[in-house]
């Protein structure tokens, strides 16, 4: 699991206002809360912020945050964004502890191209992230699954996902992540065509009877 360090300066005053100035310095208003200590109110730097969010284990990023000369070990939550812009207004930062469990949502990734697609089918993924249950250091940035074996009519459960060593998924196991489906039009084909085998062995049948009553007479 990747680690960061962000500088955060305490934050005197709260309400919009004081807020709306921070952010239009290029500082990003935020709470540090969690392990039975009171919250406190921050504010961090918007670039510094948004270069950690962007790394490869996102919001799951460890982050020791360095506030008034003392550092927190943390873990970045409830992140607000504009729904414009996409920038960060606010985000809470919660105390954690590297001998403790957290929950996380895990990005789940789908390797390779199944056998079945190449066959007609169609995979649809129906899992995209995994709760999970980690010591901090043990946060995978990631869950990957290889589908290439995967054939027409194949499940993949939560089950048969490779976890690593130290995560718990709070997931059901037989939870389906994807499947490789046919899709309606090809399913259609193979019905008609089913039914005009099925009549042309019932008229093939018909016949056969029919000339057989006449070799009777």
């Amino acid at each position: 699991m990747s680690d960061a360090v962000l500088n955060a300066e305490l934050r005197p005053e709260r309400g919009s206002r004081p807020a709306g100035r921070l952010r239009r310095a290029g500082r990003v208003p935020a709470v540090v809360y969690g392990r039975g200590d009171d919250p406190v109110a921050v504010a961090v730097d918007a670039r510094d912020l948004q270069h950690i969010l962007s790394g490869a284990a996102g919001a799951n990023t460890l982050i020791t945050l360095q506030v008034d000369g003392a550092g927190q070990l943390t873990l970045a939550r409830q992140i607000q964004r504009d729904p414009i812009r996409g920038d960060v207004v606010h985000v809470d930062f919660i105390r954690i502890s590297a001998d403790e469990t957290v929950t996380a949502e895990i990005p789940l990734s789908l390797v390779g191209t199944a056998e079945g697609v190449n066959m007609g089918g169609m995979l649809e993924q129906q899992i995209f992230t995994l709760s999970i249950e980690a010591k901090p250091g043990d946060l995978p940035n990631v869950i990957e699954h290889d589908i290439s074996a995967l054939e027409v009519g194949d499940q993949v459960h939560v089950r048969d996902l490779a976890i690593p060593a130290g995560v718990t998924v709070l997931q059901e196991a037989d939870e389906v992540v994807a499947a490789v489906s046919i899709p309606r039009a090809m399913a259609a084909e193979g019905e008609a065509a089913e039914g005009e085998a099925a009549e042309g062995e019932a008229a093939e049948g018909g016949a056969a009877t029919d000339e057989g009553g006449e070799s009777e007479g």
